[in-house]
Order: C-alpha cells, then structure tokens, then sequence
C-alpha cells in the first residue's frame, strides 16, 4: 500500500497536496491528521504548517477480483468477471469461452482457483470473507448433482446395511451431501480421512 505525508498552510491543502502525489480520491485513502498546524500571529509569527498522512485503502475484495482475472488470462482463457458482494459473501461469476478448462474434471480446477482467491481476499483484512467462484451456473448443477448423489448412495446402504464411502470432496461440497441427508431417517453421515481426501461416509 503506497502511502504520502504531505504539508500545507491548511489540512485541506495538505490532504490535496498528498492526493495528488498519490493520483487518488478521498474515498480511496485512509487520512491521518499529524499537525493540524497553527495560523500564528497575524499570520506570521509562530505560524505551523499542517501535516497529514494519506495512505492508500486496501480493499481486499477488488484485489482478489485482479487476481483472479491475471490466473485466467494466464491461462489463455477470455473470460469475463461479475463479482457479487452480499455481506460477507463474495461471488465471482466467470463467463466466456472455454468456460468447461476452467472447470475442470468434476470441478476440481473450478475448486482449486476458489481456493486460492479465498486465500488471497482474507490475507491483508480483519474482515473474513466467504468466496464463491462460478462458472456460469456449474455449482448450482453440482449442487444437484450431489444432491442426488446423496439421496442415491443413502438408498444403497440402508438397502445392503453398510457404510458407504463417497469420493473425497471440499469441505463445502460434503456440506451439500451432509444437508441433502439431515432428515433421512435411519441414516447418519460425518467425515472422514485428512485432506485433500477427506470424504464422506454414509452408514444406516
């Protein structure tokens, strides 16, 4: 983060002053007052200058967002980004061509890049952000997709009375599998293994 102590006859001169130097707004900067300064007699005599430190705001969530674009556009993927902020919520919906490259297989790419941005939004904040990455509408599919799943293998091993073990998953996936069950009766889910190949197990 760049940051400018600047001088001026006033506060207000000074905060322009270091506005300036830093090509920024207001609204853009954090303000810190060192001197508020003194006018001095007749305007003169004893008079101080104002002193203030400007520094650049951090915002963690348009970062993340320039991030995510330099990884596809290293990629060689055109993609468009709309992120969508709703609290502590930060979704990034990618649309364009080759969309399937960023999914990869079971949306294993698609999980590996949210992981990262996720790294990346809560590195420099106070703030925790929760991240979505998407991919015009695949994690809705894959919500269903596991739904079923779900629903399926809860079928099967109340039908042969045994556990059943699903293929590891992120933790936000096993939560879908998790809620799909919650009111099954005669059913129980929990987590097993270390990741990356903790998974679910579903037993009568």
């Amino acid at each position: 983060m760049r940051e400018v102590t600047a001088s001026g006859k006033s506060i207000d001169e000074a905060i322009n002053s270091a506005l300036n130097q830093l090509n920024l707004s207001k609204d853009e900067t954090k303000i810190d007052i060192i001197d508020e300064g003194k006018k001095g007699f007749l305007g003169i005599f004893g008079a101080s200058r104002a002193i203030v430190k400007v520094t650049e705001s951090f915002d963690s969530i348009t970062n993340a967002e320039e991030y995510l674009k330099n990884m596809i556009q290293h990629m060689n993927i055109d993609a468009k980004v709309d992120t969508i902020v709703e609290e502590n919520n930060v979704t990034f919906n990618l649309s364009g061509d080759k969309i399937a490259i960023l999914i990869g297989k079971r949306g294993q790419t698609l999980n590996a890049i949210q992981y990262l941005v996720q790294l990346v939004i809560n590195k420099d904040t106070k703030q925790y952000y929760t991240v979505t990455v998407d991919a015009e509408g695949y994690r809705g599919r894959r919500k269903e997709t596991l739904e079923s799943l779900a629903l399926k293998m809860a079928d099967k091993s109340k039908r042969m009375n045994r556990k059943v073990a699903l293929e590891p998953m992120p933790a936000f996936e096993r939560k879908i599998i998790h809620a799909a069950l919650q009111n099954q009766s005669n059913i129980q889910t929990y987590s097993d293994g270390n990741e990356p190949h903790r998974h679910i197990v579903i037993k009568p």
